[in-house]
């Protein structure tokens, strides 16, 4: 689990995409409908769509209260990126592959590919799906909803595409600390949705496998979760299920170099991967009775980090630059040479960086009581040779971290840019 990153990554340019300012208020404000959400749109700043977008949903009564900063935050579906990306951690998310059927190609991709994007965009907007929709989360905000597609290595074969694979989809080397489930692992199509409400990304997942139809079959699916906005006094990064601050030096959209470590350059080849990135999705289990076992001072010592503040070992707070050259009163290092903050560290691999946007998982115990447990791995790149590679293989080679941890299933999807407004995600690719 690289150090290179922070839960609490914004979009720029907006308010409520900066740190902080996505709690809920106090006092619980009572939910409207869909529909009264976007009659009141110009009075709470959101542009939610055509008016009539949310057709059967009942309105709200009289003198309703307007919904939570909680509900009302929404991301835009059509833009140069797709959503999901770099945007904050949302509270709840879904990891989904899927295979396409026997016999379905680049014909029945297309027209999946088309109506899952007309569902994302309904949906991001807080509108109700095209068809059939569940009600699910009749009478919630957009609640900052996102859906991001990505393609397999497999994809295209089966759909004659290989010409326009690119070689940064190449699979993953292994490392010695894979204990990977295959079934649980790669597929043709991948789908990431996230959302600040549980009922909201729920709702997202059946309409986007009900969308699926004879075209696709579930492979695999993931669900996670981060903390809730609004649930710290003040704004902070978050911290993982080992209790650690985690994502101190993630990298930042306002950083100069952010587009040319995360996004594919509209140059690049092949055309239809311009501005988009790659992800690798990795079930991380995390080893928490035996994490716990350890003394405060020895889990400090095995990220690198003081547990309460995320501070470097070298000194300071969070922010401050780890000291590699520090050395404590016995002349050790006060940053271990093993630890996970240090070897992670761009400036010791190459200046390899990724954006990691994570969530945390539980799913239940195991019969021996252990607890299955850990971090859902989401990072983010122009090229995962030159960003995740390096670093996972650099970790595999020492890194204290790695005795309580287990990586045990994986992915890398190439994520193209995001649709205009009249296309779908991959139209590029399927239709180019």
């Amino acid at each position: 689990m690289p150090d290179q990153t922070t839960s609490e990554t914004r979009a720029p340019g907006s308010p409520a995409h900066e740190p902080g300012n996505r709690g809920g208020s106090a006092g619980g404000a009572r939910e409207v409908s869909r529909r009264a959400l976007l009659g009141t749109a110009g009075a709470t700043g959101l542009a939610l769509g055509a008016a009539g977008a949310a057709v059967g949903y009942a309105s709200a009564p009289a003198g309703a209260a307007p919904l939570t900063s909680v509900g009302a935050g929404r991301a835009m579906f059509h833009g140069k990126h797709q959503p999901g990306i770099t945007e904050g951690l949302q509270a709840r998310g879904h990891l989904v592959a899927f295979d396409l059927a026997a016999g379905a190609g680049r014909k029945e991709a297309a027209a999946l590919l088309r109506r899952w994007s007309a569902t994302a965009g309904r949906l991001m907007a807080g509108e109700a799906a095209p068809h059939g929709d569940t009600g699910v989360a009749r009478d919630a905000g957009p609640s900052s909803l996102t859906i991001t597609f990505g393609f397999g290595h497999s994809f295209f074969g089966r759909t004659g595409l290989e010409k326009q694979r690119p070689t940064a989809l190449d699979p993953l080397p292994d490392f010695s600390s894979d204990r990977l489930d295959r079934a649980r692992s790669d597929g043709d199509l991948w789908v990431q949705i996230g959302a600040d409400d549980a009922l909201v990304a729920f709702h997202a997942l059946r309409a986007i496998q009900k969308d699926a139809g004879h075209a696709a079959r579930v492979r695999w699916q993931m669900n996670g979760f981060n903390r809730t906005p609004g649930a710290t006094a003040h704004p902070m990064t978050a911290r993982n299920l080992m209790g650690q601050i985690d994502g101190t030096r993630n990298p930042k959209p306002a950083d100069a170099d952010f587009d040319r470590r995360i996004f594919v350059p509209a140059s690049a080849e092949p055309a239809w991967m311009a501005n988009g990135s790659y992800a690798v999705v990795r079930r991380i289990r995390m080893l928490l009775d035996d994490w716990e076992a350890l003394s405060l001072s020895a889990q400090e010592a095995v990220i690198g980090r003081r547990k309460d503040t995320g501070a470097p070992l070298s000194g300071g707070d969070e922010t401050t630059p780890m000291d590699l050259e520090k050395t404590d009163a016995k002349g050790e290092p006060a940053v271990p040479i093993n630890a996970h903050a240090r070897i992670t560290r761009p400036d010791r691999n190459g200046g390899a960086a990724m954006l990691r946007r994570p969530f945390s998982y539980h799913d239940g115990i195991d019969q021996d009581g252990t607890p299955d447990a850990g971090l859902l791995f989401i990072c983010w790149q122009a090229d995962p040779l030159r960003g995740f590679v390096p670093v996972q293989r650099k970790l595999d080679r020492g890194d204290a971290l790695s005795r309580f941890i287990r990586h045990e299933a994986s992915g890398l999807f190439a994520v193209p840019g995001g649709a205009a407004e009249g296309e779908y995600v991959g139209q590029r690719l399927l239709e180019g």
